[in-house]
């Protein structure tokens, strides 16, 4: 993989973090019954991100849980996290975290994920990056930055709890 182009640093993924937060406020009309769930393995620390800034504007703690959608993928993709899915909480209005959407399959796979868990009231999807390129009929409800991107490139995101650096870039 060859880098292309840096797309957002760490002051531009902060940004894009909180304008995702506030605008979950603004939609669901405060905190209280969300429930922030996170796609291993950036997705999950996406949502533990989350759900810590909305704690501090609203000042209401919102559980973090965290699934790994392997089983359930259609597309051939085998590669799991290893990690234990954790949500020990009703799933009632569920903010369901990744860090790039692009055709939609990890998207449905972890819907079906969640409903191993119960039946969420509503499911909201936030991604950081949505690159487009879309296979399933699926779309983000809160996106922190929209990069068309051709299908011979890759977004990369890099944040410090898993990579050390927070970062996203373009490669090809």
């Amino acid at each position: 993989m060859i880098e292309k182009a840096e797309v957002m640093d760490e002051n531009g993924i902060n940004r894009a973090v909180s304008r995702i937060c506030y605008e979950i406020i603004e939609h669901n009309k405060g905190a209280d019954g969300l429930c922030v769930v996170g796609v291993y393995t950036r997705g999950a620390v996406l949502a533990r991100r989350i759900a810590e800034r909305i704690e501090k504007i609203e000042g209401v703690s919102v559980p973090v849980g965290f699934i790994d959608i392997t089983k359930n993928r259609d597309d051939g993709v085998r590669k799991s996290t290893h990690a234990e899915n954790k949500i020990d909480f009703p799933l009632k209005r569920v903010i369901l975290v990744d860090d790039v959407i692009y055709t939609g399959r990890t998207v449905r796979a972890a819907i079906d994920t969640l409903f191993e868990y119960g039946r969420p009231t509503s499911i909201q999807l936030a991604v950081l990056v949505d690159r487009g390129h879309r296979e399933l009929p699926i779309r983000a409800d809160y996106v922190g930055k929209n990069l068309p991107t051709s299908k011979e490139e890759r977004i990369m995101v890099h944040l410090t709890e898993t990579d050390g650096e927070n970062r996203v870039v373009i490669a090809e």
